[in-house]
């Protein structure tokens, strides 16, 4: 069996940075510092906004599997920085520091629409990770999703996923991107995740090839549900074929207050274009350790979840946030659009696609229900862009190249000059009724 060619740039070394493997830009060095499902205290909040301050530019990127990344860092400061991000629990394995990419539900056990409350999972499948020396040979891009049963998380096509069933008894777990998954217990599922990834490791190993991710194998190469089957029963894991499973399809969480039972109420707030000041990302943490239940949850969707708050609580605070210039209502022209970095923190931008896009922003006219995700990028690479139906406006050097994209699909809407990207991208997110569902599944990328 022939090995297949490598995707394309796989020729190297995965260089995904991590918080003590920093990457070099044009403003700095950038770290990456996972948060497991999204889940941190507000005291680690804290933590991470001193850090922005005193190492800094004073902001904080979310990016587009629920982790935050600090910029602009100076060089020599990777001993500090890993110092007190241990002492804050953020960084419990140095080994395993770039492998704990897991993306969960934000929303799981706080609106009543899951299966179950997936936080356990991520809890325990984090520390598997962290014991498994084995496991470093994973890419700093592989990902675990953990779906409680609303399809947000499966819509992003992880790598392996758990996706809890009615009832909550039950989990599928799904290996990459076929159709055909296995059923596994729910205490079992944590477990089952990471005897995927060996199996994907192993599948590596056997064919000498170097993807990072398992659809980049060929579909010959990948393994197979009855060899992933055998490896869960010689660990005592049970599991039964779902072949051609129908997985759920659900939206991202989208800005506003949350209703959930008991009579408490979760805010989810968007930060613009992915990024957030120290004073913004402070005030969240006040939010959640004076008035919610101490927890925040970083969305794959550059967002923010904090749970916990009464109902006038609710009400005051998302005020708040919104004066405070956090996006808090989906008629927002600022949901769902993001851009990279470009000028000046990336050498390879033709534009300062950041200040062009808010710019845009600010002209925009209010979305509604179909209004598509929107996607500002500097180069050809469109780091960090979004996947499903969405509108891509690429930087030409001399303005912008408006286009909405659907997988291989394009449909070419403009090209404007910077001054008419506006009405060009506002046209283009508002387009008339279709079938075809908007979704907002991350690509990999230096900001994923």
């Amino acid at each position: 069996m022939s090995t297949p060619p490598e995707p394309p740039g796989r020729e190297r070394g995965d260089a995904c940075p991590g918080a003590l493997r920093l990457h070099t830009a044009d403003d700095g060095a950038l770290a990456r510092v996972r948060l497991p499902g999204g889940l941190l205290t507000a005291r680690q909040a804290d933590v991470l906004a001193d850090l922005a301050d005193d190492l800094s530019d004073g902001r904080l990127d979310l990016t587009s599997r629920g982790n935050v990344q600090l910029r602009a860092l100076p060089d020599g400061c990777g001993t500090t920085l890993g110092a007190r991000l241990r002492e804050a629990g953020l960084l419990p394995s140095d080994r395993h520091d770039r492998i704990r990419n897991v993306a969960a539900s934000p929303l799981s056990g706080l609106d009543g629409k899951g299966f179950t409350d997936i936080r356990p999972w991520v809890r325990e499948l984090d520390g598997l990770l962290c014991s498994s020396d084995d496991l470093t040979d994973l890419s700093g891009r592989f990902l675990f999703g953990l779906d409680d049963g609303r399809g947000d998380i499966a819509t992003l096509a992880p790598d392996v996923t758990l996706i809890a069933t009615e009832g909550g008894h039950q989990a599928l777990l799904c290996f990459g991107p076929g159709p055909d998954a296995l059923r596994v217990a729910a205490e079992d599922a944590p477990r089952a995740a990471v005897l995927a990834a060996r199996e994907f490791l192993a599948a590596l190993r056997e064919n000498g090839g170097k993807a990072w991710r398992v659809h980049e194998l060929a579909p010959a190469l990948r393994p197979r549900p009855e060899r992933l089957a055998d490896r869960l029963a010689a660990a005592g894991i049970g599991s039964a074929p779902a072949p051609s499973a129908t997985l759920p399809l659900g939206a991202p969480a989208a800005p506003g207050a949350v209703q959930g039972p008991g009579g408490r109420w979760a805010l989810s707030v968007a930060a613009p274009l992915g990024r957030l000041t120290s004073a913004q990302w402070r005030l969240l943490a006040r939010t959640a350790g004076q008035d919610g239940d101490g927890e925040l949850r970083v969305t794959p969707w550059r967002g923010v979840v904090v749970p916990g708050l009464t109902a006038p609580v609710a009400a005051a605070r998302l005020a708040g946030l919104g004066d405070a210039g956090l996006v808090v209502s989906a008629a927002s022209p600022w949901h769902g659009a993001g851009a990279c970095t470009g000028r000046p923190g990336c050498v390879k931008s033709l534009a300062d696609v950041r200040a062009d896009a808010a710019a845009s922003l600010a002209a925009a006219r209010p979305g509604g229900p179909g209004t598509l995700p929107v996607y500002w990028s500097g180069c050809e690479r469109r780091c960090g862009h979004p996947g499903g139906r969405w509108v891509d406006v690429l930087a030409t050097g001399d303005g912008y190249r408006v286009a909405v994209r659907h997988g291989a699909e394009e449909a070419t809407v403009a090209v404007a000059a910077r001054s008419g990207t506006a009405e060009a991208v506002t046209a283009a997110r508002n387009p008339t009724p279709t079938t075809t569902p908007a979704t907002t599944t991350p690509t990999d990328g230096p900001r994923g």
